[in-house]
């Protein structure tokens, strides 16, 4: 389940229609139908993840259907829930699945455990609707239980999660700055296969444009950064204060390429140009933006950028995007050049904290060199393309402490129930691009409900 909050610095607190299914004539425990509706209606008004609107009107007809529905885009709400506290009109799914092309939430509750009496028929009404919108090739997400239940909640908040990305993919902005790095073709961003598998608009952006916006950047705006970045007090390795400007500027020129150009994603190709062009890499700048919460790729990956606005929005948290170094039968050493989230970096302070280094390679700043912290549970993801088609994976593990330093960002990974080299092997098969993303905490189970939404084949 996601521990992460809902709302980041991508996204605003979405805002539900609540539909409660009625019934032109009285039937099963109409009282104890009311009794649950009220208790939704109660969970919900102190719900601190959603904002919600409820029509004037149950929908019981085809007619009233369209006139909730209307009321429920005129409020631009961002998911619909589906409620049959009593079993409600069966045809009315179709009319549903012809208004609303997204994802729909249907929620069936429990019957009165208290008589001999069929109360409500919430579950089988669900049933009969989840059915018609399958064969319909219709999107949906299942809720069942008690709107007192802790594990209700946390399936509904799931649910929410699920139905508002998939909605939001299909206006969100993508862009590339640079293209891929070199050979790595599998990485790149093909606008329409992008936009065809996700609905994601991508807008590619030059690197002159970027130097552009790096040196226009004023002398005051540069030393407020510097001020914010060493009030991080992360410790400098093998650099000084003289680094720091430059460092600040490639930050402040990938968040204003963000901000100003209206993206939700963001992927920079970094090499082989910028430490020669600039005399840094933007790896720090990178780190920064990922521990705010900021869907960012590195070295052109396109779909790594996504993974990471989709984690976000599924309540992930932070995304570190890296390479699969090594593995063994359990293990898997992750490592990339120095732009892992500092949150899921030991602490800064510690033994394989965060500091400011120079690139292992092209001994250039600004890196974060650091290790992944370890006793923490995480989950392996990605989504990419191949074959026309789109294509998620996902496994759990624990990341435990590396059995030798490495420099730049350095992490291992005990998988719990998979055996990492077969995985290997199958993910290599179906073209995975070679960068894999990790999150904080065990997700597998709510990205394969996220993939099925997408209509995604999981590996």
């Amino acid at each position: 389940m996601a521990t992460g909050n809902f709302q980041s610095l991508q996204t605003k607190l979405p805002k539900l229609g609540v539909i409660f299914i009625g019934r032109r004539r009285p039937g099963f425990d109409m009282d104890f139908g009311q009794s649950v509706e009220e208790r939704v209606r109660g969970w919900l008004r102190g719900e601190k993840q959603v904002t919600w609107f409820e029509p004037a009107e149950k929908a019981v007809d085809d007619a009233s259907l369209r006139r909730v529905m209307a009321a429920c885009e005129e409020q631009r709400v961002d998911a619909v829930v589906v409620l049959q506290a009593t079993m409600g009109d069966g045809r009315l799914a179709p009319t549903m699945a012809q208004l609303w092309r997204d994802p729909i939430i249907l929620w069936a509750t429990p019957e009165n455990q208290q008589g001999d009496m069929i109360s409500s028929c919430s579950l089988v009404g669900v049933h009969c609707w989840s059915s018609v919108l399958r064969q319909m090739r219709h999107g949906f997400e299942l809720v069942y239980g008690d709107p007192d239940d802790a594990a209700t909640r946390a399936q509904f908040i799931a649910a929410v999660r699920i139905a508002v990305s998939v909605r939001r993919l299909r206006t969100l902005r993508l862009g590339a700055i640079g293209g891929q790095a070199p050979g790595y073709f599998a990485m790149g961003a093909d606008p329409f296969s992008i936009h065809h598998g996700l609905g994601v608009q991508l807008q590619t952006y030059s690197l002159i444009e970027f130097a552009t916006v790096v040196n226009e950047l004023k002398e005051n705006v540069v030393a407020d950064d510097v001020a914010a970045l060493k009030a991080l007090r992360l410790p400098s390795k093998d650099i000084t204060d003289d680094d720091l400007p430059m460092a600040s500027r490639l930050y402040l020129a990938l968040r204003s390429f963000m901000d100003t150009e209206n993206l939700d994603a963001l992927t920079v190709r970094e090499w082989p140009e910028m430490p020669n062009v600039f005399g840094q890499w933007p790896y720090l700048g990178v780190a920064r933006l990922a521990d705010a919460g900021r869907a960012i790729g590195i070295e052109g990956d396109a779909d790594g950028a996504l993974t990471a606005w989709i984690g976000e929005n599924l309540g992930l948290g932070r995304c570190y995007l890296t390479d699969w170094l090594e593995h063994d039968r359990e293990t898997i050493t992750t490592w990339h050049g120095g732009a892992a989230p500092l949150s899921l970096c030991e602490p800064v302070g510690t033994p394989g904290g965060p500091q400011i280094a120079r690139h292992f390679n092209i001994r250039k700043p600004a890196v974060v060199e650091a290790t992944l912290r370890a006793n923490m549970p995480v989950t392996i993801t990605r989504l990419w393309r191949c074959d026309g088609q789109y294509f998620l994976t996902a496994r759990e593990g624990e990341s435990i402490r590396p059995r030798r330093h490495l420099m730049a960002t350095n992490g291992l990974v005990r998988l719990t129930k998979q055996d990492p080299g077969a995985w290997f092997e199958e993910l290599c098969h179906a073209g995975m691009p070679h960068h894999v993303a990790i999150f904080r905490g065990h997700h597998e189970a709510l990205l394969r409900r996220f993939a099925r939404a997408m209509k995604m084949q999981v590996i």
